[in-house]
């Protein structure tokens, strides 16, 4: 698909975003810069650009299978891809499965412990606040979403954890915990973001090693092999 690139929008953490001819269209333009813990921990991945957009993109269109619509439009390369121009609700919600990160922190409960239920949180986006959890009646309150979107973000969000651990857990991988965004196009919540090892955590289901961002966040080394083995382990190389 020949997409003319416009002017930049929008550079992130992650990725730069790009304005098209049609307004309704965007280019998401993937880098391989990294950080943690709100950006006070910066780096760079070699090749994670590349790796975080086509994994997120097979997921989102696998999802999309599944009656989840997304942002995505087109992959125009490695680490170019064109997606819906959304109005991004400034709320994180994380998918719990396993306890694991901040959670272990805050409850005691030891990395590995399996709640008995898949947990959500809400987390409001605000990098100087350093992204704090709050719940529904903040967002209500402030008029970050309305009920209606609240709970559409939910159901939702309950969806993709249910359709990505089953695939997951397919490839001899745990889905422990990811993060997604959620934006308003035409009238709708849709997901929106990218799903990859920056917004995941995945453990290898038989050795539990690691093979997500947490490998950088932690100083385990092994990075970039553990983005290729995941990227490896759903068939994209």
């Amino acid at each position: 698909m020949d997409i003319e690139q416009k002017e930049q929008l929008y550079e992130g953490k992650a990725k730069k975003v790009y304005a098209t001819a049609d307004k309704d269209l965007v280019i998401v333009d993937y880098k391989d810069d990294a950080t943690a813990f709100n950006g006070l921990k910066k780096g760079t991945i070699v090749g994670k650009g590349v790796i975080n957009n086509r994994m997120s993109n097979y997921l989102m269109q696998m999802l999309e299978k599944h009656g989840i619509e997304t942002h995505f439009v087109n992959e125009l390369s490695e680490r170019r891809t064109l997606v819906k121009r959304v109005e991004i609700v400034p709320l994180e919600v994380i998918m719990r499965n396993v306890v694991a990160g901040s959670l272990s922190k805050r409850t005691g409960r030891p990395e590995g412990d399996i709640p008995s239920m898949p947990i959500l949180e809400l987390y409001y986006k605000s990098d100087e606040l350093g992204d704090p959890m709050v719940n529904a009646d903040h967002a209500l309150a402030f008029g970050w979403a309305t009920e209606k979107e609240l709970a559409e973000i939910e159901r939702i969000a309950r969806k993709v954890n249910d359709v990505l651990k089953e695939f997951f857990a397919g490839v001899g991988v745990d889905l422990v915990d990811f993060k997604i965004e959620f934006g308003r196009y035409r009238g709708k919540i849709i997901l929106a973001d990218e799903i990859s090892p920056d917004t995941c955590r995945f453990w290898d289901s038989k050795t539990k090693e690691k093979l997500d961002k947490d490998r950088f966040r932690r100083d385990m080394g092994g990075v970039e092999g553990a983005y290729h083995e995941m990227m490896r382990r759903i068939g994209l190389k």
